[in-house]
C-alpha cells in the first residue's frame, strides 16, 4: 500500500512537472514566434524604405535616361549629318578604290609581265614603289580634301542664310520703293503745277517789281523834301543863336527863351515883379522879332508858348497851379505891350503849366534854381506831323 500511495505521489508528480515542462516550452515558443513577428515587421519596414530609396533612384535613372534618349536624338541627328558627309567621302573613296582597282589591275598585269624576266621584275618593284608613294600621296591628298569639303559645307550653309537674310531685306525695300515712286510721282505733279504756279507769280513779280522801284524814288524824292522841311527847326535854332549870341539865354537843343523864376516872382507867388517888366520885355521883343522878321522861319511859325516850370518842393497839383499862374501872368502883361498888337502876335501866344515834369537835372540831380523858371518857345506848323514822319522814314 505504502509502495502505491508513493508510485501514486511519484506519477502525480511526474505529470505536475510534465505540465509545467510543457507550459514553459510552449511560453517559450510564443516569445519566439513575437520575436519572429517583430523582425519580420522591422524587416517590411526596411525593405519599404529601400524600396522607396530605389523607387527615387529609378525615377531620377529615368529622367537620366530620357535626357540621355534626347542627347542619343541629337546625337543621332548629327549622325546622320554626319553620314551623308561620309556617304559624299564614300563616292569619293569610291572614286579612289575604282582608281586603285585600276592600278592594281595594271600592277597586276605588269606583274605577268614582270615574270618574264627579273630585269623587268626589279623596274617593275621600282614602279611599284612609285606607285605606293603616288597612292600615299593620294590618300593625304583626300584626307585635305575632305577636310576643305566639310569647310566648304560650312560655309554654303552660312552662305545660304545670309542670302535668305538678304532676300528678306530687299524684298521689303522693294515695297518700300514702290510707296516712295508712287509718293514721288506724286509730288511730281504737284511740282509741275508748282512750277506753273510759279511762273505766274514772277511774272507778276517782275510787274510788282517795277512799280515798286518807281514808287521808291518817288519816295525817295519826298523823303528828301520831308527832310529839309524836318530840318527846318535846326536852321530857326541855328538863326536865333547866330542872332541873339549871349544876350539872352537860348536852350541849344530846344531853341526856347529861358527866364529864371526867381526874377519874375517871388517864392511862391505868381504876381509879377514891376521891376522884372522891363527885362522881360527886351529879352522877349528880342527873341520874337528873331523869328517874326526872318522870312523863311515866319512863314513856317505856328505858335508862340509860354511855358511855366517849378521845382519838386510841394505836391505836384500845388505846383501845377502855380506855373500856370506865372505862365498866364507873363502872357497876360506881354498882351498890354504895343509891339505885341503891331505885330499881330496875339493868336499866335499860348500859355501853360508844367509843374516840375521837366526839372532840370545836372548828372541825375534836380537843380532847384534853374528848375524854376518861365520858358519862351516856337512851335512850327505842322511840327509833331513832321517829327513823326521824320522817325519813320528814319525807321525805315
Amino acid at each position: 500500500m505504502a509502495i502505491e500511495i508513493m508510485f501514486k505521489q511519484s506519477s502525480q508528480t511526474e505529470n505536475s512537472n510534465f505540465w509545467i515542462s510543457y507550459a514553459d516550452l510552449m511560453a517559450g515558443l510564443l516569445f519566439v514566434f513575437i520575436l519572429l513577428i517583430g523582425a519580420i515587421i522591422v524587416k517590411s519596414s526596411i525593405l519599404k524604405d529601400s524600396l522607396k530609396e530605389k523607387e527615387s533612384t529609378l525615377e531620377v535613372q529615368s529622367d537620366t535616361l530620357k535626357t540621355q534618349e534626347e542627347i542619343l536624338k541629337e546625337q543621332s541627328e548629327n549622325i546622320e549629318d554626319k553620314s551623308e558627309t561620309i556617304h559624299i567621302k564614300d563616292y569619293e573613296i569610291n572614286k579612289l578604290r575604282n582608281l586603285l582597282a585600276k592600278r592594281k589591275q595594271a600592277l597586276n598585269e605588269s606583274q605577268q609581265a614582270l615574270i618574264v624576266s627579273k630585269e623587268s621584275l626589279t623596274l617593275k618593284s621600282n614602279e611599284i614603289e612609285k606607285l605606293n608613294q603616288l597612292l600615299l600621296a593620294q590618300n593625304t591628298k583626300i584626307d585635305r580634301y575632305s577636310d576643305k569639303v566639310i569647310l566648304l559645307q560650312n560655309l554654303t550653309s552660312d552662305y545660304t542664310n545670309t542670302i535668305e537674310y538678304q532676300n528678306d531685306i530687299v524684298e521689303e525695300y522693294k515695297g518700300k520703293v514702290l510707296v516712295l515712286s508712287s509718293t514721288l510721282t506724286k509730288q511730281d505733279e504737284k511740282l509741275k503745277l508748282n512750277d506753273a504756279k510759279l511762273l505766274q507769280l514772277l511774272k507778276a513779280l517782275d510787274n510788282r517789281q517795277t512799280k515798286y522801284d518807281d514808287l521808291l524814288t518817288k519816295l525817295q524824292a519826298q523823303k528828301a523834301q520831308i527832310k529839309s522841311l524836318t530840318g527846318i527847326k535846326l536852321k530857326v535854332i541855328a538863326e536865333l543863336k547866330s542872332a541873339l549870341g549871349n544876350k539872352i539865354n537860348i536852350d541849344k537843343e530846344s531853341g526856347s527863351l529861358r527866364l529864371s523864376s526867381s526874377i519874375l516872382f517871388d517864392k511862391g507867388s505868381a504876381q509879377l515883379k514891376d521891376s522884372s517888366k522891363s527885362q522881360l520885355k527886351s529879352n522877349f521883343i528880342e527873341y520874337v522879332d528873331t523869328l517874326i522878321s526872318n522870312k523863311n522861319i515866319s512863314d513856317h511859325l505856328d505858335k508862340i508858348i509860354i511855358e511855366g516850370h517849378t521845382d519838386s518842393d510841394g505836391g505836384y497839383l500845388y505846383n501845377l497851379s502855380l506855373s500856370q499862374k506865372r505862365a498866364y501872368a507873363v502872357m497876360n502883361y506881354l498882351l498890354t505891350l504895343d509891339y505885341i498888337k503891331k505885330n499881330n502876335i496875339k493868336t499866335k501866344l499860348v500859355a501853360s503849366g508844367r509843374s516840375y515834369l521837366d526839372a532840370i537835372k545836372i548828372n541825375g540831380v534836380e537843380d532847384k534854381d534853374a528848375s524854376r523858371r518861365i520858358e519862351v518857345k516856337f512851335r512850327l506848323k505842322n511840327e509833331d506831323a513832321m517829327y513823326e514822319i521824320e522817325r519813320i522814314l528814319d525807321a525805315d
